[in-house]
């Protein structure tokens, strides 16, 4: 009897990939691996299909896939993904806009919150922290390579030298949990998951950096029908009220 409801929920709402179940690989960027843990279930309890979520840097990833790493799914911020499709990699046809995240800044629950709504505000946060966690550039992480360049621009880097604590990929949060430092700064949909730390607020608009998230399918892939229906999921109205709760928003501009 089980047999026969499976079958028949198949052929009634998943018929194009219902027959076989699937692995589907996933590689997603960091700060977007929320959204797409979030997912899964669903996709998976509605189609029988299972993924396997991967995730790293972006830059890590663009390494990772031209030394030729398989997958079905890519989800990378536009450069990344303009990349791959140029060199062939990547359907054109499949790319899609996912959304954009804001770099945000934590402290430990329990600490006085600071005051950020100007740039003044950002610059008296960092000289009053004794230590302060963000990406390692040279990971490769989005957020790590903007930093950097902003603290050089704004004549902050031999402040920080001897307060930075570089995380070379995962969540920058837990060193705040761990108190290796007393103030994180990464992507909010990164330190919303981690217990223990509250969200002091968004960079100012002024220094603010967005990153888009863009997932597209790639051209070898043996699974076209089932990568793209995730793929799809990740765009469906079940979606976008999960995207906001996990602090992205909305990418309503083309990349």
């Amino acid at each position: 009897m089980k047999k026969i409801t499976y079958f028949l929920t198949c052929v009634l709402s998943f018929a194009p990939f219902c027959t076989n179940a699937d692995t589907i690989k996933v590689l997603t960027t960091g700060a977007y691996k929320q959204m797409v843990l979030a997912m899964a279930p669903s996709f998976e309890k509605q189609t029988g299909h299972q993924l396997d979520i991967q995730n790293d840097t972006a830059g890590a990833l663009v390494k990772r896939i031209e030394n030729g790493e398989s997958f079905d799914v890519l989800v990378l911020t536009p450069a990344g993904i303009n990349s791959f499709v140029k060199a062939d990699r990547l359907s054109e046809s499949s790319v899609t806009l996912l959304a954009k995240v804001a770099i945000g800044m934590a402290i430990r629950s329990g600490e006085p919150l600071p005051k950020l709504a100007t740039l003044e505000d950002f610059k008296q946060i960092l000289q009053q922290s004794k230590k302060v966690a963000y990406i390692n550039p040279s990971s490769g992480g989005s957020s790590g390579i903007y930093l950097d360049g902003l603290f050089q621009r704004l004549g902050m880097t031999e402040m920080l030298k001897n307060k930075s604590v570089l995380v070379n990929g995962g969540l920058v949060a837990d060193k705040l949990v761990s108190k290796e430092a007393d103030l994180a700064i990464h992507q909010v949909s990164e330190i919303l998951p981690v217990n223990g730390v509250t969200l002091i607020g968004t960079l100012p608009e002024e220094i603010q950096n967005y990153t888009v998230y863009v997932g597209a399918i790639n051209k070898t892939t043996k699974h076209p029908s089932e990568a793209k229906a995730f793929l799809s999921s990740l765009t469906s109205p079940t979606a976008l009220e999960v995207m906001k709760s996990k602090g992205m928003l909305s990418a309503d501009k083309p990349f």
